[in-house]
């Protein structure tokens, strides 16, 4: 059968969801995805996500890869996003789909991530329109003094004090950017970009992030979460409903992309096999 391989962007509000990935039984992102994709196109092949966000967990940008037929791509192109948004649910979105080179791959070909977190230390809540994305915080925070302590976390390191170990998986990272900034009604709102993200990365920092903020711990000891060997039990990790994917970036150049994907996936195998000497893995998830 010839196939296509599409490029879809997807938004989701994460709330009624736990998670991207299927799951038995229970509600989930890919699962409507994958329902709605296959009443388009019949069987579907290769269908593989940039990252797998977390219970709760919101995207403005995710991005997805998927093989379909090339006759039904042809027949169904100028009025795709129309048709799936007649069968998605509310709180899914596909707001993009084109067609791009087979060697693309929407997890290893990924030059990096981004996440905001956004949260309200108004006195009186948060914005009742921005309930779901927002989280309420019960102490004002000082977003300079937060700026100037996750200044330190920036570049590679072993970010095991804010993660969740995986058997086989590295927790080094480059942190490429972590800032915070007060948006236009006052929210409190994170940046944090990443070649990649293992689990509970972002919410640990922000959390973490959140205590110096409030004046519960001082500067130095966010940066010396970076010298710990064990994840960090100090270090609470906030809820999901202020996260959001919002970007991933991949360059526009098809051999960029392969030698991206056959650089992450040799550092991959080199993870999984326990090497002391593997470098940073490229393709971890966040919750």
């Amino acid at each position: 059968m010839d196939q296509v391989r599409l490029r879809l962007r997807v938004s989701y509000d994460g709330t009624a969801y736990s998670g991207w990935a299927v799951q038995p039984q229970r509600p989930t992102v890919a699962a409507e995805v994958i329902r709605a994709l296959t009443l388009l196109f019949g069987e579907l092949e290769d269908f593989t996500v940039a990252g797998r966000t977390d219970a709760g967990v919101h995207a403005t940008g995710q991005v997805v890869h998927v093989d379909v037929n090339r006759a039904k791509w042809e027949e169904l192109r100028p009025k795709l996003l129309w048709r799936l948004r007649g069968i998605l649910p509310a709180d899914v979105r596909v707001t993009r789909a084109e067609e791009v080179d087979p060697v693309f791959n929407a997890r290893f070909a990924a030059e990096w991530r981004r996440y905001t977190y956004r949260v309200s230390d108004h006195t009186w809540g948060v914005d009742p329109l921005r309930r779901i994305d927002t989280l309420p915080w019960p102490r004002p925070v000082d977003v300079d003094r937060m700026n100037r302590a996750c200044e330190r976390l920036l570049g590679e390191h072993d970010f095991v004090g804010f993660c969740k170990r995986k058997e086989g998986a590295t927790t080094i990272r480059a942190l490429l950017d972590y800032h915070w900034e007060r948006d236009a009604d006052g929210t409190a709102v994170a940046t944090v970009r990443a070649d990649a993200f293992c689990h509970s990365m972002v919410r640990s920092l922000v959390g973490a992030a959140l205590a110096v903020g409030d004046g519960r711990r001082d500067e130095d000891w966010l940066a010396s979460l970076l010298r710990v060997d064990q994840r960090a039990n100090d270090v609470h990790v906030v809820g999901p409903k202020g996260l959001t994917l919002v970007e991933v970036y991949y360059s526009d150049d098809p051999a960029r992309w392969a030698e991206r994907v056959h650089t992450t996936r040799r550092i991959r195998t080199l993870t999984e096999q326990n090497s002391p000497e593997a470098p940073n893995a490229q393709a971890g998830d966040e919750g």
